[in-house]
């Protein structure tokens, strides 16, 4: 019996050891996930969609950013909550934790890219930008205008002027549909805000009329102190009856034919957009205005100016009478000293011809 007793007591002692080392193990185990992973420089990881975290720990263990998938897969077990991982495209640098890395998945703070649609460009512009932009997955590049437009809830309605000119965070799961959700909703939205609030006595009776005056005025001029200047002209040259006469509706309806260049017959050439032909506006507007453009359509300057040429620093002169605009016409348009520019660059794509 005291024999029995003794190995007992051997027994309960080896059990207990075994287990305070084993503990000791899986103790120093788990506290290698609060040592930085090998790392020397930031990189990207992917996480596929349907990876589980099992198969994220043995990724990380693959690619010797953890010592030993074990730790990683006997986390989760502990931490349960800690394993629901998101897909994506997530930045690892020097410094981060196996655990803090494991955070970032289960947050899905996924690394972010960014496109820019710039204040006067065209909505072909803004096509071109979407197709050239890396980590954009694309499903409407072989898409028409008006297909486009149905898939945003607006068929039937002209694309131009429609996309919000701003720079666009996107993840690697979006697609160029979402960013023109996006920027068309926010166009919406920005008409939405300035519309009610707009000037008494205006010669345009939707918001529509008003955002194709703001592209108007995003395209003849991107000097900021300008821009109600501009809108001044155009309202009082409509209130009177009078062509808008803008060059920048004729380039519009000159399309692939522009070469850089206004010519006389160009201006004698009726299109829907050629303002010196047609009375009022365009049908359409002719490029994305910036919310300032949309702000100075609906509260036009006071004053009595009729006129306006570019100086060829991308400024304006402006002229109340015919008389005073052909002089200076004269002095901006008819000598144009070398480095004329008609709108500050590098704002438009396209210069126009900046008499009016």
């Amino acid at each position: 019996m005291l024999v029995l007793r003794k190995l007992f007591l051997i027994l309960t002692a080896l059990v207990v050891l075994v287990g305070a080392g084993a503990g000791l193990w899986v103790w120093q185990g788990l506290q290698t996930l609060n040592k930085p992973v090998a790392l020397d420089e930031t990189v990207l990881f992917t996480v596929e969609p349907g990876t589980s975290f099992n198969g994220l720990a043995h990724e990380l263990s693959r690619r010797g950013l953890v010592s030993d998938s074990l730790w990683l897969r006997l986390y989760g077990r502990l931490n349960p909550e800690q394993t629901r991982i998101k897909a994506g495209d997530y930045e690892l640098a020097p410094g981060m934790t196996p655990v803090a890395v494991v955070e970032t998945m289960v947050e899905g703070n996924v690394k972010l890219w960014a496109v820019q649609f710039i204040e006067g460009w065209t909505f072909a512009d803004l096509r071109a930008e979407l197709a050239r932009t890396d980590r954009l997955e694309k499903v409407t590049t072989d898409w028409t205008s008006q297909q486009v437009m149905e898939a945003l809830g607006a068929g039937g309605q002209h694309p131009e002027g429609w996309f919000f000119p701003d720079t666009y965070m996107f993840s690697s799961s979006e697609t160029d549909l979402d960013i023109l959700k996006r920027a068309y909703n926010r166009m919406v939205s920005v008409l939405e805000e300035e519309w009610p609030n707009r000037a008494e006595g205006l010669p345009y009776d939707t918001p529509y009329e008003a955002l194709i005056m703001a592209s108007i005025i995003e395209r003849e001029t991107g000097v900021p102190y300008e821009r109600q200047q501009v809108a001044g002209v155009f309202v009082r040259r409509l209130q009177k009856g009078m062509r808008l006469q803008t060059d920048p509706t004729v380039i519009y309806g000159m399309g692939e034919s522009y070469d850089g260049r206004i010519r006389t017959r160009d201006l004698r050439a009726y299109t829907p957009y050629n303002t010196y032909r047609i009375d009022g506006l365009p049908p359409t507007p002719i490029a994305l205005p910036g919310r300032d453009s949309v702000y100075a359509a609906l509260h036009p300057d006071d004053g009595d100016a009729l006129y306006f040429v570019a100086r060829g620093d991308g400024s304006h002169t402006f002229s109340k009478t015919l008389a005073e605009h052909q002089k200076a016409v004269r002095e901006f348009q008819l000598n144009r000293k070398e480095g004329y520019r008609s709108s500050p660059a590098p704002k438009a794509q396209t210069e126009n011809a900046g008499e009016n």
